[in-house]
């Protein structure tokens, strides 16, 4: 938790499944204790699956919208989203910035086979609340993450949101429908 004069802090998880971002979100959020969002917590206890028809993206919409409530009311937030769009993290960066608030990105690599042997462990120990993920998942998967560069990670400035946007709010808001 942030102290008076101090500013929060949102820690945004970064990585492929399997990379440790929970086990080190959970950490971070002990270590700062801050609030921690991991969307997958939720969804198969609401929805009893990963994506449920469109229905992630407006948890994540509300589970950020929270978390820019709690930067704003002084209390450091874990956000343990994955992101894998360098948009969606510019998008989140330029948001917990118009709170007032930091944002430090947590970047977890993870080899295709430390990803797998991670994978297929937590679902025999955990199949009930863990998302089934085939080898073709996991090369989509790897195939659409976008790694963070040295000067994303160094916390640079915020590039423009992508063509056709005004800004990152009306990026945002399409990306995470609830969010506004």
């Amino acid at each position: 938790m942030s102290f008076a004069g101090d500013t929060t802090t949102l820690f945004l998880t970064v990585g492929l499944p399997g990379a440790g971002k929970t086990t080190r979100a959970r950490r971070l959020a002990a270590e700062h204790r801050a609030l921690r969002l991991t969307p997958d917590e939720w969804m198969i206890p609401l929805f009893g699956e990963a994506e449920a028809g469109g229905k992630r993206d407006v948890l994540e919409g509300r589970l950020l919208h929270l978390a820019l409530e709690a930067l704003e009311l002084g209390t450091d937030v874990v956000l343990d989203f994955g992101c894998w769009s360098r948009d969606e993290r510019s998008a989140i960066r330029w948001l917990v910035a118009s709170v007032g608030a930091s944002c430090r990105l947590v970047y977890l690599p993870v080899d295709p086979e430390t990803q797998r042997t991670r994978i297929a462990r937590r679902r025999s120990a955990t199949a009930e609340g863990t998302f089934p993920m085939d080898e073709a998942d996991l090369l989509r998967h790897r195939s659409l993450f976008e790694e963070p560069d040295a000067a994303e990670l160094a916390g640079s400035e915020v590039d423009g949101p992508p063509p056709g946007w005004r800004d990152w709010l009306e990026w945002a808001a399409d990306r995470w429908p609830s969010l506004v």
